[in-house]
């Protein structure tokens, strides 16, 4: 049975405790957490109120005897958090997206995990969504040949969704781009989108990006168009691109059982397209309309749906993902998804956009390293004209839609999470 500790107790624990919660291979044994209320209040939901909560990190670390660390905490803390740990000896450290907020945090993390000898995973848990796992199967049988372009669109949505006092909790130190990194849609949320960018086209890294970044709120960095070309794994090669878009629709009534965002893919190949609908809202009325099954396919001159009785709900992609860093642990073989350098990848690709908007020109993906960024040439900067009463007034037409969209007898379920555990 392998002991697992968590490190912050905030808004994605109710995510990243179900895999362990779930497996017969591990036993949740403490938390921490500086917000003591905040964590028992965590345990309380899950019906572990019987558990240690530290309000230092670090003596959990000491006392506790763990094999495995979660990392759930704001960006800048999980160098020094993933280095106590790795020189606390513990074998697997589990790190939340993005693996630090510079890509010289990055560096520090893999060498002290590697001098260790522990197990290093970034936490990217939208390529264990099962509709994303089928559509892969489906891309690697060449249904509709060689991928040649990606896109997907990120629409932020009026909700309801998670609570707003546990999500203004959370966002406040996401528009703080040196705690973040950089901001809360492109970096942090961004990386999920990253990850499939590359995953699904079958690449490691993009060659050039160039963007378009808009502060609409004042302080977050939405709407957004992203703009990449991947490189060339042969000369004869064709080329291929992909393209990712932010866009603020706070109109929308849209319920989610978590973040009130919500995906849509679309993938051209040389033999037809793929469209995959819906990730963090997916399971919500949209999912349940004949015009947005999980994956439709357009080859051969007809169209076939696909992952029809697949569950079309976010947390699978978080249980999945947790198992199979599980099963790395238990059997002792192969390497977590993601690892380390993979993590740095995919801090380097979400920092390129902002880089490239800066700069007003595309910026290759030699440009940004840490050597750039220690001297300055490479930081991401934060919006000059922030302004939190322009996030007031974003939330107060969000409620006001909300409403008006409730009294049009549109009516949202919550997500009993006490269920969950039961299935």
């Amino acid at each position: 049975m392998l002991r697992v500790g968590i490190i912050g107790c905030g808004a994605i624990f109710d995510l990243n405790v179900l895999g362990y919660l779930y497996s017969r291979d591990t036993e949740l044994v403490a938390v921490s957490d500086i917000d003591m209320k905040c964590a028992r209040n965590k345990l309380k939901k899950w019906n572990l109120e019987s558990l240690p909560i530290y309000t230092d990190y670090k003596r959990m670390i000491d006392r506790e005897d763990l094999d495995i660390v979660e990392i759930l905490t704001p960006h800048d803390l999980h160098y020094p958090m993933a280095k106590y740990c790795a020189k606390a000896k513990v074998p697997g450290i589990s790190v939340q997206k993005p693996l630090a907020n510079t890509i010289s945090n990055c560096n520090h993390i893999i060498k002290v995990c590697k001098e260790e000898k522990v197990k290093l995973k970034l936490f990217e848990n939208f390529r264990f969504y099962p509709v994303y796992l089928r559509a892969k199967e489906l891309l690697d049988e060449g249904i509709i040949g060689e991928p040649l372009n990606f896109r997907i669109n990120n629409i932020l949505m009026g909700g309801p969704s998670w609570s707003e006092a546990e999500n203004m909790r959370v966002w406040l130190w996401r528009v703080n781009f040196d705690r973040c990194g950089g901001g809360p849609e492109i970096f942090d949320d961004g990386q999920h989108k990253f990850s499939l960018a590359l995953w699904l086209m079958d690449q490691e890294r993009v060659e050039s990006v160039y963007s378009w970044i808009d502060y609409f709120t004042g302080m977050v960095d939405c709407p957004v168009n992203i703009i990449w070309r991947y490189p060339k794994k042969n000369p004869d090669d064709p080329p291929k691109f992909g393209t990712m878009e932010f866009v603020w629709a706070s109109n929308v009534y849209y319920p989610s059982n978590y973040y009130g965002i919500d995906e849509f893919i679309e993938i051209s190949g040389t033999k037809g397209m793929m469209w995959i609908n819906q990730c963090t809202s997916g399971g919500n009325f949209l999912s349940k309309t004949p015009q947005f099954p999980p994956i439709i396919v357009y080859t051969g001159g007809e169209v076939k749906k696909f992952g029809m009785e697949l569950p079309r709900d976010w947390r699978y992609s978080f249980i999945n993902s947790t198992e199979q860093f599980i099963e790395v642990m238990k059997e002792g073989v192969g390497d977590p998804i993601y690892t380390g350098e993979q993590g740095k990848n995919l801090c380097i690709f979400a920092k390129m956009p902002y880089i490239s908007d800066q700069r007003k020109k595309k910026v290759l993906w030699e440009e940004i390293t840490a050597k750039d960024e220690e001297a300055g040439s490479c930081v991401v900067e934060p919006p000059t004209d922030v302004e939190m009463k322009m996030m007031t007034k974003y939330n107060m037409r969000k409620k006001r839609d909300m409403k008006k969209g409730i009294k049009q007898g549109l009516e949202h379920k919550w997500l009993n999470y006490d269920d969950c555990i039961e299935e």
